[in-house]
C-alpha cells in the first residue's frame, strides 16, 4: 500500500513539476505588444521635440526604453506599410498593395510567413485589435452578413477585432473574427464603391445633416454615418454601425480583455490605433483638450490609450516581461479630407518635425516616424540613431525567439540587437516608397526621377517628385533642401545600381 501511495505521489509530483517548468519556460518568453498609430508624425510626440502638444505617456515609454531617431515605415501611406509589416516584403514587389477601398479582397498571402505566425510558431497567443486595411475575403464582391474569409485569422491571428479599412471608409462596422458585430439579419449590409446604393443620405446631397464637413474635392461626401460623410456607399447594418467617439475606447477595452485573458501565457498583440487618421472625432472628454484642433485632441487620446495599456501591464505584473513597440504607419498629414480646424489651429506645430514632406511623400517626413521600444531586454533611457525599418520586425522577432529567418520575408533583416538598442548601425540599405522609390545608404539618399506632381495641393504636402535625380546627404541636410546629384554623379550611379539590385532580388 505504501509503495502504491509512493508511486502516486511521484506521479503527481512529476505532473506538477512538468507544468511548473512548462509555465516558467512560457513565462521566460516576453509578451510583445505592437502599438501602431495611424498618420502620426515624427514631430507629433513631445519626446521627439514637439512643443505645441505634450504626450507624457509616450515620453515615459521612451524614457523606459529606446527611442529611435532613424526608424521608418516602408511607405508613405497606410496599406503598403501594413503589408510590409505583416509579410517582411517591400509592398512594391506585389501588385495591388496601394491604399485599398473598404471592400477590397485580402492582399496578405495566407500560405506564407507573417508576423503573427512567427509568434504562433513559438507557442504565443496572437491577436489584432483595431484598424486592418489589408482587405477581406477572396474577392471584392462579398456578403457582409455572413462569415467573411480569409482575413486576419487566416494570416495568423488567433483572435481579431477590427474595422475593415479606415474610419473614413465604409463599412463603418466592427468585425470580430469573421463576422460583423451586432448585425441584424433583418437589416442586411450592402457596400458599393462604384455607385450609390439605397436611399441613405450622403454628404454631397444632404450637407445639412453633417456635424463635420468634408474638405473640398477629397471624396468624403458619400454615405453619412454619425453625421460624417464617408468614402464609398453603404446601406443597412444600422444597429451595427459604430460611433466615432466610441471607437478608440472600444478597441482599448478589447485589447485589455485580451491581455487579461492571456496573462498566464505568452502573447503577441497587434494594437492598431486609428488616431490621428481622419475623421478626427475623439471621445467627448478629449475634445478641445489640445490647442491644435481635433487632430491634436486625437493625439492626446492616443497618448492616453498608450498610458492605459502601460498601467494595465503594471497592475497585472506583466510590465517586466513585456516588450512594447510603438510606431506609426506613415508620416503626418494635417488636412486629409475634413474641416476639423487642424489647419487653422496648427499654431506653428511641425508634425513632421525637422523633416520635409509628410504622408504621401518621398521626402523623409513620409516614412521617418516615431519608433519606441521598451521592456524586457531593451536598453533604457537610450536614443538610437541606427537605421531600422518596420519591415525588419518579422525577422528580428524570429531571431529573438530562436527561429531561422522566415524565407518568405525576403526584405526583412534579423536586427534584434538593434531593436534592443545595443547595435548602433542597423540596416545598411533601405528602400523608401511613395509615388516612386528612393534608396538610403550611409546617410546618402537618392530619389528616382519621375513625372509626378511636386505638391499635393489638397493636403499641402511636398511629395518629393521631380523629373531630375535627387541626392541628399541626410547627415548634413536632414531637411533635404540641397540636391547634390549634379555635384556627386558617382554617388548617384552607386545608389542607382544598388536600387536596381534590390528591385531584382
Amino acid at each position: 500500500m505504501n509503495s502504491f501511495i509512493a508511486k502516486i505521489s511521484m506521479m503527481i509530483c512529476t505532473i506538477i513539476c512538468f507544468h511548473t517548468v512548462h509555465a516558467q519556460k512560457n513565462k521566460a518568453k516576453p509578451n510583445v505588444i505592437l502599438i501602431y498609430a495611424d498618420d502620426l508624425g515624427y514631430g507629433d510626440v513631445s519626446a521627439y521635440g514637439a512643443t505645441k502638444i505634450q504626450t507624457p505617456n509616450l515620453d515615459a515609454l521612451a524614457k523606459s526604453g529606446t527611442r529611435f531617431t532613424n526608424a521608418h515605415s516602408t511607405s508613405a501611406t497606410c496599406t503598403p506599410s501594413r503589408f510590409a509589416l505583416m509579410t517582411g516584403n517591400y509592398p512594391w514587389r506585389q501588385k495591388g498593395t496601394g491604399v485599398l477601398p473598404g471592400d477590397a479582397k485580402l492582399i496578405v498571402p495566407t500560405d506564407k510567413a507573417s508576423l503573427p505566425k512567427v509568434f504562433k510558431q513559438a507557442g504565443y497567443q496572437t491577436a489584432v485589435v483595431g484598424k486592418w486595411h489589408l482587405g477581406l475575403g477572396n474577392q471584392v464582391e462579398k456578403n457582409w452578413n455572413e462569415d467573411i474569409k480569409p482575413g486576419p485569422n487566416e494570416v495568423g491571428f488567433d483572435y481579431s477585432f477590427i474595422f475593415p479599412a479606415t474610419a473614413d471608409r465604409v463599412p463603418t462596422v466592427f468585425m470580430e473574427n469573421h463576422r460583423v458585430v451586432g448585425l441584424d439579419p433583418k437589416d442586411p449590409i450592402r457596400v458599393n464603391y462604384q455607385e450609390k446604393i439605397g436611399n441613405e443620405p450622403t454628404g454631397k446631397e444632404n450637407p445639412e445633416l453633417l456635424k463635420m464637413k468634408a474638405s473640398p474635392n477629397h471624396g468624403h461626401n458619400n454615405t453619412i454615418v454619425n453625421g460624417i460623410g464617408r468614402i464609398g456607399f453603404m446601406e443597412g447594418g444600422t444597429k451595427a454601425r459604430w460611433v466615432d467617439e466610441e471607437v478608440s475606447t472600444t478597441f482599448l477595452q478589447v485589447a485589455q480583455d485580451f491581455i487579461k485573458k492571456n496573462k498566464q501565457q505568452p502573447f503577441f498583440l497587434f494594437f492598431s490605433l486609428t488616431e490621428p487618421h481622419v475623421p478626427r472625432m475623439p471621445a467627448t472628454f478629449f475634445k478641445g483638450k489640445s490647442e491644435l484642433g481635433y487632430r491634436g485632441d486625437a493625439i492626446l487620446q492616443l497618448d492616453w490609450t498608450v498610458g492605459q495599456i502601460m498601467e494595465q501591464l503594471e497592475l497585472l505584473g506583466l510590465r517586466d516581461n513585456t516588450i512594447i513597440v510603438f510606431s506609426s504607419d506613415n508620416g503626418p498629414v494635417i488636412d486629409d479630407g475634413y474641416e476639423d480646424e487642424s489647419v487653422e489651429k496648427s499654431h506653428g506645430h511641425q508634425a513632421a518635425g525637422p523633416f520635409r514632406g509628410g504622408k504621401y511623400s518621398n521626402f523623409e517626413g513620409g516614412t521617418r516616424v516615431p519608433f519606441i521600444v521598451a521592456g524586457k531586454g531593451i536598453k533604457k533611457n537610450h536614443v538610437s540613431d541606427a537605421l531600422y525599418s518596420q519591415i525588419d520586425l518579422i525577422a528580428s522577432f524570429a531571431e529573438m525567439l530562436g527561429q531561422d529567418k522566415p524565407q518568405d520575408a525576403k526584405d526583412s533583416e534579423m536586427l534584434f540587437s538593434t531593436l534592443q538598442g545595443k547595435d548602433k548601425n542597423g540596416r545598411s540599405i533601405y528602400v523608401q516608397h511613395a509615388q516612386s522609390l528612393a534608396i538610403v545608404k550611409d546617410n546618402w539618399k537618392y530619389i528616382v526621377p519621375n513625372n509626378g506632381r511636386a505638391i499635393n495641393k489638397q493636403t499641402n504636402t511636398e511629395l518629393g517628385n521631380s523629373q531630375v535625380s535627387q541626392l541628399y546627404n541626410l547627415a548634413e541636410d536632414q531637411g533635404e533642401r540641397v540636391n547634390l546629384a549634379e555635384k556627386y554623379p558617382e554617388k548617384v550611379k552607386e545608389l542607382q545600381d544598388l536600387l536596381e539590385k534590390e528591385k531584382n532580388k
